[in-house]
């Protein structure tokens, strides 16, 4: 590094010193600046972070490219402008937050600038899902909502997520516009920040969105399944315990070593129920009282996971196999619209959709684009989202899924059966759509980009033996699709399969998300079929490596 980019680094920062109004984070930089670390200051001084449809999420600490107050002030001084470009001026815009650290500073920081900007602001009363948040948006009739969380990502992270007033999170190109807006903030001195102003809300919307989980269930349905439930450290408990005495189901019992929240989430490697050991407390407080399922949320509980007991343990459920589940759950109570899912979940929906002559629709990823869908009566993606009640909330929502997860595992108890025989009748009506995934998470973001680069530099021509019959580049956008960053193979051979090959939006981890159909013709043939779906999932794995160099 030249003498002169050195102290354009060094000025840049200590000008950022002088406005951080964390102590915590000034104190930070001020040591780094003492220690002449010019390779931390230049990753933390590299740019900004970056304001997308996801919102902010980053690593917090002090600088422009961390979560941190100075972020947030600018960030949400950006959204006021937007809101009042948009003829929102005076507008509400209601505010929650999880658990995580800074949260509750960040949320405080936001009222105070929608305050200054002359737009009113409400705080949810504390740490609450975010399903709460998306509830409160078009209950509360805001022009927006912000929830101060980084859902599962690793501790040290913190995001910061927008809704606009129809309750779904911004898309473009609000999120271009906003970030546009947050450029044009010069100095932290420019933004009014008062003390006070803005409304502390109490219990009442919590209380309304309790009342309306019941919207979810059928009048009189069996309630009788037992459950374990794991908060994963996060927000997710009070409200589930709740919402279960509500509706009348069994107490779930709980996995006291993650039932309360702690930021430094002490039991898990990463705050996910789909990473590896993150249920490990889970199964074993199952084993201990013999539940009928498991139950967990993630830390800001708008995710939600299932698991089942087996001859072997207990086996976490797919999100592609709660998802079939729900949806064959909702069309025997007789839903009709539209269901709709992502392109990286399971061709299956359609299949039920389909069957069932309910509308079907897929989106691109994330429930950004799944709650705009016209008509949405039900919406899922595999990694664990459910709307499973768009007209309370538009967005996942791992409170209500659970319930509804819970009278279905009720119904089937009182038969006799599981959740694992309605996955077997699944198959046998519409063929085992056998899914899996390969991701793989780096500290190099180039690994991804040249991933990609050479996939789309030579395209397999045929992966685990089945010929690639057609590949996409969704950049390019399809007849239905605007254009995103991925790539989708159809495979065709003894078997049908899918894969598509994205970077995540929301973590450094490039995604392929695989699904290999095996029809099934007697029931006694499904052992054999789920075997040999594996055995073809696992050779596009090792072919779909190669070919991306991963």
């Amino acid at each position: 590094m030249a003498v002169q980019e050195q102290d354009d680094l060094i000025t840049r920062a200590r000008a950022w010193l002088a406005e951080d109004p964390d102590p915590e984070t000034a104190a930070e930089l001020a040591g780094i600046i003492e220690a002449g670390d010019l390779t931390e200051l230049a990753d933390r001084f590299s740019g900004t972070l970056q304001f997308g449809t996801a919102g902010l999420r980053g690593e917090i600490g002090a600088g422009p490219m961390r979560m941190n107050r100075s972020v947030v002030i600018r960030a949400a001084a950006g959204l006021a402008a937007y809101l009042k470009a948009q003829g929102h001026a005076g507008g509400l815009v209601v505010v929650g937050y999880d658990a995580r650290y800074k949260s509750a500073d960040f949320a405080r920081d936001t009222a105070a600038v929608m305050t200054g900007a002359g737009l009113r602001a409400a705080v949810l009363p504390r740490p609450l899902p975010t399903p709460v948040l998306a509830y409160a948006i078009r209950h509360l009739g805001a022009v927006a909502g912000v929830e101060v969380t980084a859902s599962h990502n690793p501790p040290r992270d913190n995001g910061y997520k927008v809704y606009l007033g129809d309750g779904s999170q911004i898309v473009s190109p609000a999120d271009v516009e906003i970030a546009a807006e947050i450029g044009r903030v010069e100095t932290l001195a420019s933004v009014p920040r008062p003390e006070s102003g803005w409304e502390d809300l109490g219990d009442e919307v919590l209380e309304a969105y309790l009342a309306r989980t019941d919207a979810v269930l059928t009048p009189g349905s069996p309630r009788g399944v037992r459950t374990v439930y794991t908060a994963m450290h996060g927000v997710g408990k009070d409200v589930v315990l709740a919402a279960f005495a509500r509706a009348g189901f069994p107490e779930p019992v709980l996995v006291a070593e993650q039932a309360e929240p702690d930021p430094a989430f002490p039991t898990v490697a990463f705050p996910n129920p789909e990473e590896p050991g993150a249920m490990d407390l889970a199964f074993a407080r199952a084993a201990e009282v013999q539940p009928d399922i498991v139950i967990a949320n993630d830390p800001d509980a708008d995710r939600c996971a299932v698991a089942v007991p087996t001859a072997d343990g207990w086996r976490m459920l797919r999100g592609d196999e709660v998802g079939a589940l729900l949806a064959a759950h909702l069309v025997h109570k007789g839903a009709t619209g539209v269901f709709a899912e992502s392109i990286v979940s399971s061709s299956l929906l359609g299949r039920i959709a389909e069957a069932a002559g309910v509308g079907y629709e897929e989106t691109l990823t994330g429930f950004k684009w799944i709650a705009r869908v016209e008509g949405l009566r039900y919406g899922y993606e595999e990694a664990l989202g459910y709307c499973v009640d768009p007209e309370g909330v538009r967005d996942k929502d791992g409170i209500t899924a659970a319930l509804l997860v819970a009278e279905l595992a009720s119904e089937l108890k009182e038969q006799g059966r599981t959740l694992t025989d309605l996955l077997d009748d699944l198959a046998m009506a519409h063929g085992l759509h056998h899914t899996d995934q390969l991701s793989v998470r780096v500290e190099d973001l180039s690994v991804i980009a040249d991933a990609m680069a050479a996939l789309r530099a030579e395209p397999p021509t045929s992966l685990a033996g089945l010929r690639v019959a057609s590949a996409e580049d969704l950049t390019r956008g399809t007849g239905t699709l605007p254009p995103t960053d991925g790539l989708r193979y159809y495979l065709e051979g003894d078997f049908k399969a899918r894969v598509i090959v994205r970077p995540s939006g929301t973590e450094p981890k490039l995604k392929c998300y695989l699904e290999v159909v095996v029809p099934v013709a007697e029931a006694s043939d499904l052992a054999a079929a789920r075997v040999r779906g594996q055995e073809v999932l696992d050779a596009i794995k090792k072919d779909l490596s190669a070919a991306a160099g991963i």
